[in-house]
């Protein structure tokens, strides 16, 4: 088995690089923020979203405006701190049992709920046991591990298998493992949960769907003695109320920026990023942040046959799909692999002669072994992220180019959502999606995201879990990646370079994977 040292030096390099583009932001040096009226600081922080959240409970909602909202609502008992390492925030301490499968976690005391109640094991053991078996990264990686109460003040976990990366599961920032009343948890239907009370630093004072979601200062919050940095960092709630104006119209929310009516604005469409860099007001946070991918359908009707996969890849130019998602060529690039390009330990090339193919003819031949006989296939699409709507339609036009009937089904996010997890609606669909810690925690590799049900995929993810070495699980993800490209599951387009503009008024803006506003003021 890889011991846990070994892990935290593969993260290393990520890590770093990570840090160099810009995981704190360039809104501000962190502070601590205060309320104080005499400061000068505003008591309310707004920030302009692009798209509703399809749902506020964090451990089931594949969604990163979810996690990004969530987390100053809920806490995990482990969160990545700045340098990517798992580090504790509920839990205040744990041990590994000798053969590596049993974890006691010794709890905070005196934590809070936002309905008062303290927190004990009975919560932990129910939020636990929920996440793992509901969430679909939990259970594809740690599914059948267990959670038991030895005492109010302690849990154990038996794990599925022994495995150096069980805490790093566990402290996965997007479908995260969030801590619920163990009340909320039982009445949590097929759809999630329906009450959003947790013990993070702001509490949920209004949602109006398509609107806005208001979050207000959590008066009995704590600071947790065993705060580090990035996400597992120090919780100050520095503004009384944080508003997410949900804007999914992109010129609205760039005229909110330059007038001061936001004053944060994600999402920024690459095509204003020259415009905004001019604004006096404002000052940009540029971060090289993930891939803009395209996930195939491999279970329904002729998307079935892997001929078929090859002839869509065989069709795709990255250059005009990219030129038309980011507009500016200095915020993205093209390149196969799923990690950061300079990752020196998971970045890849494996699969590269699949990638950016722009041979027509190739595509052809292959849709004749096929026997495509035109039929639809259906692009499902949101214009809420109009990176992942600009690049559907351009392969859309692409496909027909080599005689492939396509038609793109447009949606707001949430149904979106809905339309790319049903393989009955959907035979293909275009996502971004940030840079990831390991290759365990890849979207691509999770059967329920696209449908990829592959004991390859099985086998890759358990060759990375149990390698020996560094080199060992580098070469089983080349392998793995290799087998993605070759079977034609997905294919990354490119790698994107996220835009937020932050005004000038704003200090303590962090970004770790998203925003974080925990530590942000706004000055009068």
């Amino acid at each position: 088995m890889l011991k846990k040292s070994v892990w935290k030096y593969l993260a290393v390099p990520f890590c770093l690089l990570v840090l160099l583009a810009g995981c704190g932001g360039s809104g501000g040096d962190k502070t601590d923020g205060s309320n104080d009226a005499a400061s000068g600081k505003k008591d309310e922080l707004r920030i302009a979203v692009s798209a509703n959240p399809p749902s506020l409970d964090a451990q089931i909602a594949n969604s990163n405006i979810t996690a990004q909202i969530g987390y100053h609502i809920f806490e995990p008992l482990f969160a990545m701190d700045g340098n990517f390492e798992p580090q504790p925030v509920l839990a205040d301490s744990y041990e590994v049992s000798e053969g590596g499968k049993v974890y006691t976690i010794k709890l905070l005391k005196g934590v809070k709920f936002h309905n008062g109640k303290e927190m004990t094991a009975d919560d932990v053991v129910a939020s636990l046991s929920r996440w793992v078996k509901d969430s679909q990264k939990a259970s594809t990686l740690i599914g059948g591990s267990t959670f038991e109460k030895v005492d109010d003040y302690t849990v154990k976990m038996t794990a599925n298998e022994a495995s150096s990366d069980v805490i790093t599961v566990l402290a996965n920032p997007i479908m995260f493992a969030a801590i619920y009343p163990a009340e909320i948890v039982e009445k949590a239907g097929e759809k999630g949960i329906t009450e959003y009370i947790g013990t993070g630093p702001y509490k949920l004072a209004d949602w109006k769907q398509d609107q806005y979601i208001e979050l207000e200062k959590f008066d009995d919050y704590k600071v947790r003695e065993n705060a580090t940095t990035g996400l597992a960092g120090k919780k100050t709630a520095a503004t009384d109320k944080l508003v997410f104006d949900i804007v999914t119209d992109a010129s609205t929310r760039i005229a909110g920026a330059k007038n001061g009516q936001y004053d944060i604005v994600e999402e920024v469409p690459q095509d204003n990023y020259e415009e905004l860099e001019k604004a006096s007001n404002l000052k940009l946070d540029v971060t090289k942040g993930g891939t803009l991918n395209l996930f195939l359908n491999t279970t329904v009707g002729i998307m079935e046959k892997q001929d078929m996969r090859q002839a869509v890849l065989a069709a795709l130019n990255m250059d005009d799909i990219l030129l038309a998602s980011y507009g500016n060529k200095q915020l993205f690039e093209e390149n196969p692999g799923w990690f950061n390009p300079d990752d020196a330990q998971w970045g890849s090339e494996a699969g590269k002669e699949y990638y950016n193919q722009n041979d027509p003819d190739k595509a052809k031949e292959l849709l004749k072994k096929a026997g495509y006989n035109n039929e639809k296939l259906v692009l499902v699409t949101t214009p809420d992220y109009p990176e992942m709507y600009n690049a559907t339609l351009v392969v859309q036009e692409q496909l027909k180019k080599v005689g492939i009937n396509a038609e793109v089904e447009s949606y707001d996010f949430s149904t979106f959502m809905e339309h790319r997890a049903d393989p009955n609606q959907c035979s293909m669909f275009i996502t971004s999606n940030s840079y990831n810690v390991l290759p365990i925690q890849l979207t691509v590799l999770d059967k329920t995201w696209a449908g990829l049900d592959r004991p390859e995929v099985t086998d890759g993810i358990k060759a990375m879990r149990s390698a020996n070495s560094q080199e060992e699980a580098k070469a089983a993800w080349d392998d793995l990646q290799e087998f993605i490209y070759e079977y034609g599951g997905a294919t990354v387009l490119g790698h994107f370079t996220g835009v937020n503009a932050v005004s000038n008024n704003v200090d303590g803006y962090e970004y770790m994977r998203f925003p974080i506003f925990w530590n942000a003021t706004v000055s009068e």
